[in-house]
């Protein structure tokens, strides 16, 4: 352990008191959030991301350590460790080394050189590898054993080839070293299967119909896409550096001067490489290039759906909330500022129907019914029209009209949560409620929904589905625990998500608080069943109880450190909650004389911030956004026209934007500023309002092309073709067609050679 932990320390340049505190306390239980926030002291002040990247390497560390104890049992059971092999198996520091080392001694099912093994061969196999001056056909006539299946000279021959060929294939040296070449000098390569070419479903990938690029320069989404069309049965890819080149690089280390018996090994090398080398290392580089390019997917997915739960909320308001829907009609759903459900029914205001007036009727009558404050309306079909009919009945300017994404709300309305919550109203109502919800508090919505259906993701059923599910429940939880999380009225799901807690005691939560009615303080959450001290330790801080008689239940103040503030208010000569109103008390308070062995200035400061907004909500104050007037369908569409639109997801190749006629445009890389840019994230984030220029549009495809640039229709300027020669177009760069908002499957919208054509108004 403490080797990891050094290694650790070392990888993340941090200290390894640090490394080692942190692995401690997530043995015994703590959680990343709970680390990041009460104990500062003991970690040093580490971040999430910090402490997440400690907690993974560890992971990844004992993994490694776990595997070289099986293999150096493996080898010691057949008598074959030695101290100088159990050294070598010790020091590997990745997983592929420690398999190279254990190839030779690994059980084996029959092979082309156990076979040959068994027939007599190796010791003139072993002869031919010294490569000595002998007359090798005299040799291999000896080896001739019709018994044991040696009927000539010849076969005596192939089989010494087969063995050297597995003697080539195992030693560490040589597989490291071409290992390092497919990495280095790796070309994927993708080819169409020439009968589904011509298929409707191929041609979303017809841009990797012949497609070449190495390896190592080759984009998570383009990898992902190349390999989601070779599972789909439309190309097939190899990866593997030029032939020759591998084949030269081993028979310098394998072969020895011109001799006959030299020749022998020459054609051993080739066929090493071809037949054993070549398979194996192809598979591990497709394992290894795929694991990175989950990796990186998972990131980007990650950073999405960290914008788009922590999106700004309206808050406890009642809300209508509208499903839209032309032939069937517009399902209607009030709901009061506790989120629950008071009203549903369903309105015909648009086509085929047409009942405008009745409809009209029917939501003013409920908006002064039920003192309507805003306004829902789901962003999918007949939303915009929905739009224009709720702003043309005459509603009072004071209520809010919102559009909301709704990616998920079906899932949601069909899923066992959604069941157990109404389990009287059928997928329509709970998809509306769903909708209005996800108005007042995003976040507490959202959890419900499995992370994958929300819509913010790259490729998201393609990667490593338990990584994927791991890394977005880092998410779900580093955003529930950084808002905090009222513990009288939040459902089951958000609070499995607190740190500590989970689905079982989140479950005896919501229990006992139907069966005893509100917790009236932190400490009363101690008689949940099962709710031990250590979940209370690691909860308790995220918990909020705003109608507590202790006012510190309702901040982020941990109950650990409650005698603490009361001593604050002890040595000031007032109350807790004067301490809480006054800035002026608070200014009085000297920290430096309440440091302690346990507490430090970082937790001091953090208490001290919490005193002046207590339960403080992180996220940004909601802002009512309206798309363009007049523009509802893609047919409304010019090229020219600059439109405000929401940033739906962000992908490295670009960002996806709603600009309120039902279908993302793509604003690609190179428009997403006048400067050059390697990371969208860099300049966009899921949720963001933005202004765009419409700069294509096909109404055929349903593809839209959108820019963030100043003037998207100029030349590049010198300095930005210096900045990205590789780039330079030679009018302007025109970015790709938005796919269909269904498909979010991107085939090349990332390939420059295809943006660079001129611009024809």
């Amino acid at each position: 352990m403490e080797k990891n932990i050094a290694r650790i320390a070392a990888e993340l340049k941090l200290a390894a008191s640090q490394i080692e505190t942190v692995v401690n306390l997530i043995a015994e239980g703590a959680t990343i959030p709970f680390m990041a926030r009460y104990r500062k002291e003991a970690t040093g002040s580490l971040d999430e991301v910090e402490l997440t990247a400690i907690r993974d390497r560890h992971e990844q560390l004992t993994e490694l350590d776990k595997r070289k104890e099986a293999v150096l049992k493996s080898i010691e059971k057949q008598e074959k460790l030695t101290p100088a092999l159990a050294k070598a198996i010790e020091a590997a520091e990745t997983l592929a080394e420690v398999e190279d080392i254990y190839l030779p001694y690994k059980p084996k099912r029959k092979t082309r050189a156990t076979a040959a093994k068994e027939k007599g061969l190796e010791p003139l196999a072993l002869k031919i590898f010294e490569q000595g001056n002998f007359n090798v056909e005299e040799l291999a006539d000896t080896f001739i054993n019709t018994e044991l299946g040696v009927a000539n000279a010849q076969e005596a021959l192939d089989g010494a080839r087969d063995i050297i060929a597995e003697m080539v294939s195992e030693n560490q040296e040589a597989r490291k070293n071409v290992r390092d070449l497919f990495w280095r000098d790796g070309i994927i390569h993708s080819t169409v299967i020439k009968s589904k070419a011509d298929s409707e479903e191929a041609q979303k990938f017809k841009d990797y119909f012949d497609w070449k690029e190495p390896i190592k320069k080759t984009p998570s989404h383009r990898l992902l896409a190349m390999r989601r069309a070779e599972k789909e049965g439309f190309i097939m890819l190899d990866i593997a550096p030029e032939e020759d080149t591998v084949i030269q690089s081993l028979q310098s280390q394998f072969v020895k001067g011109n001799s006959v018996a030299a020749d022998q090994v020459r054609l051993a090398v080739k066929d090493c490489y071809k037949r054993l080398l070549k398979p194996t290392l192809e598979s591990e580089v497709r394992l290894e290039s795929k694991m990175q390019a989950d990796a990186e997917a998972i990131k980007v997915f990650a950073a999405n759906l960290k914008k788009l739960l922590l999106a700004s909320p309206l808050g406890q308001k009642r809300v209508l909330a509208l499903d839209p829907g032309f032939r069937s009609g517009i399902k209607l759903v009030c709901l009061g500022a506790q989120g629950e459900l008071l009203f549903d029914t369903v309105i015909f205001p648009l086509e085929p129907q047409r009942q405008t007036t009745q409809s009209a009727t029917i939501v003013l009558g409920l908006c002064d019914r039920f003192r309507i404050e805003a306004i829902a309306i789901g962003n999918g079909t007949a939303s915009r029209e929905t739009e224009s009919f709720v702003k043309g009945i005459g509603l009072p300017k004071e209520i809010l009209i919102v559009m909301v994404n709704e990616s998920g709300a079906s899932v949601y309305s069909a899923s066992d949560v959604a069941r157990e919550e109404f389990p009287n109203h059928d997928v329509t109502v709970r998809g509306a409620v769903s909708i209005g919800r996800r108005l007042t508090d995003p976040l507490a919505e959202l959890v419900k929904i499995d992370a994958k259906s929300i819509g913010v993701g790259q490729y998201q059923h393609d990667v490593d589905q338990t990584k994927l599910k791991a890394g977005l429940d880092d998410v779900v939880m580093s955003c529930v625990n950084s808002v905090g999380v009222e513990v009288n009225t939040a459902s089951k799901e958000l609070l499995s998500y607190v740190s500590g807690l989970g689905p079982q005691l989140a479950k005896g939560i919501v229990e006992y608080r139907t069966q005893n009615g509100p917790f009236k303080n932190r400490h009363e959450l101690q008689k949940v069943p099962r709710l031990g001290d250590k979940a209370f330790e690691q909860c308790a801080g995220f918990l909020r109880i705003r109608e507590s008689n202790n006012p510190l239940d309702a901040s982020a103040v941990h109950p650990e450190r409650y005698e603490l503030v009361e001593k604050f208010a002890k040595d000031l000569g007032c109350t807790m909650k004067d301490l809480m109103t006054s800035s002026e008390l608070r200014k009085k308070l000297e920290l430096k004389k309440y440091v302690s062995d346990t507490v430090g200035l970082p937790t001091l400061a953090d208490i001290l911030s919490e005193l002046e907004k207590p339960g403080r909500d992180p996220r940004e104050k909601f802002e009512v956004f309206s798309f363009e007037e007049g523009v509802h369908e893609i047919k409304d569409l010019k090229v020219g026209m600059v439109l405000p639109g929401i940033v739906t997801n962000v992908t490295n190749f670009g960002a996806f934007v709603d600009v309120g006629v039902h279908q993302d445009g793509l604003v690609h890389i190179s428009h997403l500023s006048d400067r050059f840019i390697k990371d969208p994230n860099q300049v966009v984030a899921v949720q963001q309002k933005v202004k765009v220029t419409v700069v294509e549009v096909d109404v055929a495809r349903k593809r839209i092309a959108l820019s963030m640039k100043s003037d998207p229709f100029a030349s590049p300027t010198s300095a930005s073709k210096e900045t990205d020669k590789s780039k330079a177009p030679t009018n302007y760069s025109k970015p790709k067609l938005a796919p269909k908002r269904e498909e979010k499957v991107e085939t090349m919208e990332e390939k420059m050679a295809a943006l660079m054509n001129k611009f024809k108004k």
